[in-house]
């Protein structure tokens, strides 16, 4: 029992101490240029990522009027040729 809270003493005391060691590493200047650099570099991926996003945006969108495009002149067409079907019927 004796040798159970001794490990646990121990233990609960080691905990603190990594904790204190890494609460001064993370508040370190280098870790704090570290952080800076990371932040940056996630900055710029998130530009990048809103680039790609608005020029498939883009893309889609002139994709779409092209398609929209297409079909109108093929209504055109098939009215055009009923229409001309219709009139060689009449004569």
């Amino acid at each position: 029992m004796k040798k159970e809270l001794i490990a646990k003493i121990g233990l609960f005391a080691g905990g603190v101490l990594f904790g204190t060691a890494g609460v001064k590493v993370l508040s370190s200047k280098d870790a704090k240029k570290a952080y800076t650099h990371c932040t940056a570099a996630a900055l710029r991926a998130k530009d990048c990522v809103v680039k790609t996003a608005t020029t498939i945006q883009e893309n889609a969108e002139d994709i779409l009027a092209e398609a929209k495009q297409i079909n109108e002149e093929r209504d055109a067409n098939e009215e055009r040729n009923s229409f001309e079907a219709d009139e060689t019927i009449v004569e």
